[in-house]
């Protein structure tokens, strides 16, 4: 048996780019170095996305983890979906039903400690939404399978690491959600998985909401009341913390290595910075679920599925990530 991390790498959904870019992440010896990758999906989707490509993979086809250990790649069939259903591009409530159970078994045995992280390939919140799932996110939906209290996502680009205080809300929403109660919540909950993490002491900052950081409350009094109380309070407790600091001036700081993460109020704070740095190799992971997961930082590109010039960039890089992770208790560089 190999001393390689086992590591679950879910389809995504089958309509979608997913099954390609994983067969194609499958295919680099820099991914299949560092762990054993049981992919969780349909195989022979996988092995006819495998053929169309041209790439050699040997896929075999396991019923257990234990059988899984024994390979380097193997897929993990639940039959729960007909290859010969799926439609490239077409959004479909049968593979977004089929996408979210790979996803569920992934968490229950990482739950139960048989594998030692997970890699998602992107879903389609529509079609899992058709299939009658209300939490369609991978967080929320591994969040309740774990009970975990409280999660947060984290995006990677190089040295660009990002952790968003709310993701998939309104910017009305959003707004609503930054006081000091929540705010302390995802500086703390930050501040200590970065120490799990190998960061003895992690240097965070959080971004203001306000343009300019609210200039003093002229444009607006979240930093004075909600955010800058946050930071007093983290302080007090010992963390190091800095901000609130202006968006267009923080992230150039976390570049130029001030920082190891910045802590963003809402969705496109963060996401733009990442993808404008890095789109294709950018990274999700999740920080307070008790396991480890990472995914890729794009969608399931349903106007390019099954045309095979989906980029696998991301892919490969959530599986090392998960792989580092996993072997190493850090964060790669």
């Amino acid at each position: 048996m190999s001393n390689k991390p086992l590591i679950a790498v879910t389809m995504g959904d089958p309509s979608g780019i997913g099954p390609e870019v994983v067969a194609k992440a499958l295919s680099y010896p820099d991914v299949t170095s560092l762990c054993r990758a049981m992919v969780i999906g349909n195989a022979p989707l996988l092995e006819k996305t495998a053929q169309d490509l041209g790439i050699d993979l040997d896929i075999p086809r396991v019923s257990s983890v234990s059988e899984a250990e024994n390979h380097t790649i193997s897929v993990l069939d639940m039959g729960n979906l007909n290859a010969e259903d799926v439609v490239p591009g077409e959004l479909s409530a049968v593979s977004g039903k089929a996408c979210i159970e790979w996803v569920l078994k992934a968490g229950n045995l990482a739950v139960a400690g048989l594998i030692r992280g997970i890699a998602t390939a992107p879903i389609n919140k529509e079609a899992a939404q058709a299939a009658g799932y209300i939490e369609v996110g991978h967080m929320e939906l591994l969040q309740s399978l774990s009970k975990a209290k409280n999660v947060a996502t984290m995006l990677m680009a190089g040295r660009l690491r990002v952790v968003h205080l709310t993701t998939h809300r309104s910017l009305a929403r959003a707004v609503e959600y930054v006081t000091k109660e929540n705010v302390f919540a995802k500086i703390d909950l930050t501040y200590r998985w970065f120490q799990e993490w190998g960061f003895s002491t992690p240097r965070i900052a959080i971004a203001a909401l306000n343009p300019h950081g609210g200039e003093a409350g002229l444009l607006g009094r979240e930093e004075l009341d909600e955010i800058i109380p946050a930071v007093q309070a983290a302080s007090d407790q010992g963390m190091v913390i800095d901000g609130p600091i202006p968006a267009d001036v923080v992230f150039p700081q976390a570049l130029a290595g001030n920082f190891d993460a910045v802590i963003v109020l809402y969705h496109d704070q963060g996401h733009i910075p990442i993808k404008v740095h890095d789109f294709e190799g950018s990274v999700s992971v999740n920080l307070g679920l008790p396991f480890i997961r990472t995914s890729v930082d794009h969608g399931t590109a349903f106007d390019i599925a099954g045309k095979g010039i989906a980029d696998s960039t991301g892919m490969r890089e959530a599986i090392r990530v998960a792989s580092l992770m996993a072997s190493e208790n850090r964060l790669p560089n």
